[in-house]
């Protein structure tokens, strides 16, 4: 059957085909009920883009020398305007969507959605001055759950991480669930029986509690006199203060966790102040390691992939002229890299090991 062609649409719609083409890109200058109208008429007739066609546009597009390189706004909400950059994961998250926006022919311009004096009124009207439509929202502090007041429908969005969690757009994120898991499994297969994990409840919470729905899923692959109950410490969200010594002391003593997982972030000054030294007293590894070669078991996270994704994701919106919020919000999720090293030898007794939880 011969493929039905902008130009057919066009003859029976009595529109030029550069009309046509613009509805079926949901282009934001033509009248919504003109789109439609046309948009309903090319699924009668059963058109269907030439993916061929579409890829050579999109290659010769990038391939044609850029006068200007297309804005894409990065809009953060911590307590000061650069407070995220003290966080790896979110500087990562920010270098990623820097470095993948250059290569596609955009810019990331980085707006603080708190900054003192300047409404979000404010704020959209001069992302719509500047031209801007593609939106990365990222690094919102704990607790800013509300959606920022922007004309949603003029922009194209996507949003690293789950705050706010209001808004309902597409997200790109770690997989926390699979990170923990593959944690949980490396130190099953290293001989370990008995594995706890300690973390700060803001930080599972952050993540719309991933850290500890894929523990405890793990923990009901073993039996139950192995299960040692997470560890949860309260302290304030991105403070200095790192783990309880004392709270983590006597869940040690209670549970004799084999192996303990944890981020080094929150739990270096408690095993310093203890003179802990792994893996001598317990096994470690840590699930947020800051680089591949810190020496210790872990999980990477491949923040900069997070980053990147989320750029691409919005340039296909972009491309397609994708406008407004999502009737379907899709998550896209990054694993883990399982990384080897010292703070995770072999158990004592090998026998123990599995292949596979």
């Amino acid at each position: 059957m011969r493929r039905i062609t902008l130009a057919d649409i066009a003859k029976k719609a009595g529109y030029h085909p550069t009309t046509i083409s613009m509805a079926l890109r949901n282009h934001p200058r033509l009248p919504a009920e003109t789109t439609k109208k046309i948009q309903a008429l090319a699924d009668e007739m059963g058109y269907r883009p030439d993916p061929a066609l579409g890829a050579l546009v999109a290659y010769r597009r990038n391939a044609s020398p850029k006068q200007q390189a297309a804005p894409i706004a990065y809009l953060t909400y911590w307590r000061t305007e650069w407070g995220w950059k003290k966080s790896i994961p979110h500087r990562n998250f920010y270098e990623g969507a820097v470095e993948r926006a250059n290569q596609l022919g955009y810019k990331i311009d980085h707006f603080w959605l708190g900054k003192p004096g300047l409404s979000h009124e404010r704020i959209n009207e001069i992302l719509l001055a500047r031209g801007i439509r593609g939106l990365i929202i990222a690094s919102h502090k704990l607790g800013e759950d509300r959606e920022p007041r922007l004309q949603w429908d003029k922009y194209s969005s996507v949003k690293i991480d789950f705050f706010p969690t209001s808004l309902h757009v597409h997200t790109i994120s770690n997989d926390q669930r699979a990170i923990i898991q593959l944690a949980f499994r490396k130190a099953r297969e290293a001989g370990y029986k008995r594995i706890g994990f300690v973390l700060p409840r803001w930080w599972d919470a952050y993540v719309n509690h991933a850290w500890t729905a894929g523990f405890l899923a793990s923990q009901l692959q073993v039996p139950e006199q192995d299960r040692v109950p997470i560890k949860i410490f309260d302290t304030e969200a991105r403070s200095s203060v790192g783990m309880p010594v004392a709270e983590f002391e006597s869940w040690r003593k209670e549970h004799n966790p084999e192996v303990v997982i944890g981020y080094s972030e929150f739990v270096k000054s408690a095993f310093e102040l203890l003179q802990i030294k792994t893996p001598e007293d317990f096994a470690y590894i840590d699930i947020c390691p800051e680089t591949k070669d810190s020496g210790n078991a872990g999980v990477f996270n491949n923040c900069l992939r997070v980053g990147e994704l989320a750029v691409e994701i919005l340039a296909g919106q972009l491309q397609q002229n994708q406008i407004g919020l999502p009737d379907y919000p899709t998550v896209t999720k990054v694993e883990g890299t399982w990384i080897d090293g010292t703070s995770l030898p072999l158990a004592s007794n090998p026998a123990l090991a599995v292949s596979e939880v």
